[in-house]
């Protein structure tokens, strides 16, 4: 009974360790692009900028991401992100 414990205990830990914040993944996938402005896209904090995207909703800018949109990849360079991700992401890019 401990040695099935010890193996529940090692697998939450497991997840909460993989688990990554907003923050670290904005830093390993979005940051390239939205802390620079590089290619067009609307620079990290820039609410002037992210105004025209997100008047168009949440659920599309979850799509372009997803698909890609002018010269952002498909997965926006996070191919492991869900949409709840994607969506944080973009409330954590647009404040």
């Amino acid at each position: 009974m401990k040695g099935l414990l010890a193996g529940f205990a090692l697998m939450f830990m497991a997840v909460g360790a993989s688990a990554a914040t907003v923050q670290e993944r904005y830093d390993q996938s979005c940051t390239y692009c939205h802390s620079t402005g590089a290619a067009g896209a609307p620079k990290t904090g820039d609410q002037a900028a992210w105004k025209p995207h997100l008047e168009k909703g949440m659920d599309t800018l979850v799509k372009h991401v997803k698909e890609g949109f002018r010269a952002m990849p498909p997965g926006g360079m996070c191919s492991d992100c869900s949409d709840e991700e994607y969506r944080a992401l973009i409330e954590h890019m647009t404040k």
